[in-house]
């Protein structure tokens, strides 16, 4: 088990043991933070559910932000998504709870990058055209021609086909965390496959 599930397993065995006091009043600790005293008090189904999310799907996060940058960082960064699990756990949908948490591990990888960027304001590079080449998805991949095939597809495809080759994504999951519909999100991972096939085929031609 990873730290993150040890840390909200033991966390939420407290709240039950103690459920005459308030959950609000639980301390912020390293893993998966509870919650604090600005929040009302937690139901127990709602404790529940959280730590079957943490005990259901911790592993798969934590090898999603392993996969794309530092893994030191990737038990930290997948606890800041479980904190936000809970903090919004009235809009996570229980029908589909992990892209629900793909989907804001994006976001949370995009802001974790952003502070590890340390050049001037009038240096930061537009959305989407970061260094490919220093990209820890890309130099996770062995093969170099594989490698130069996704550095020449679009950011967005780049993202679908490896959500659907790591995460095992398709269909109505990948179309969830893409926040479109099914078919769109079939359409979306036809094009990328096709964009992929023609940089790879470009690059086997030389």
């Amino acid at each position: 088990m990873t730290r993150v599930q040890d840390s909200a397993q033991s966390r939420h065995k407290q709240d039950v043991s103690n459920a005459s006091m308030d959950v609000a009043d639980a301390e912020t600790t390293r893993g998966v933070p509870m919650p604090d005293r600005a929040e009302p008090p937690a139901a127990s189904d709602d404790l529940a559910w959280f730590t079957g999310v943490v005990h259901d799907h911790s592993t798969a996060l934590v090898k999603y932000f392993a996969r794309r940058g530092p893994r030191q960082d990737a038990e930290d960064l997948a606890a800041d998504v479980f904190a936000t699990a809970w903090r919004r756990r009235e809009d996570v949908p229980r029908d589909a709870v992990l892209p629900w948490l793909y989907r804001t591990a994006g976001f949370t990888l995009a802001n974790h990058r952003r502070k590890l960027v340390d050049l001037p304001v009038e240096h930061v590079p537009e959305a989407g055209t970061e260094r490919v080449a220093d990209d820890p998805e890309l130099s996770a991949l062995f093969d170099a021609e594989l490698r130069g095939a996704l550095m020449s597809v679009g950011e967005r495809d780049r993202r679908i086909l490896l959500l659907h080759a790591w995460e095992g994504l398709d269909g109505e999951e990948l179309a969830k965390v893409l926040e479109i519909s099914r078919s769109g999100a079939d359409a979306a991972l036809s094009r990328a496959r096709k964009r992929l096939r023609e940089a790879w085929g470009d690059r086997m031609s030389f």
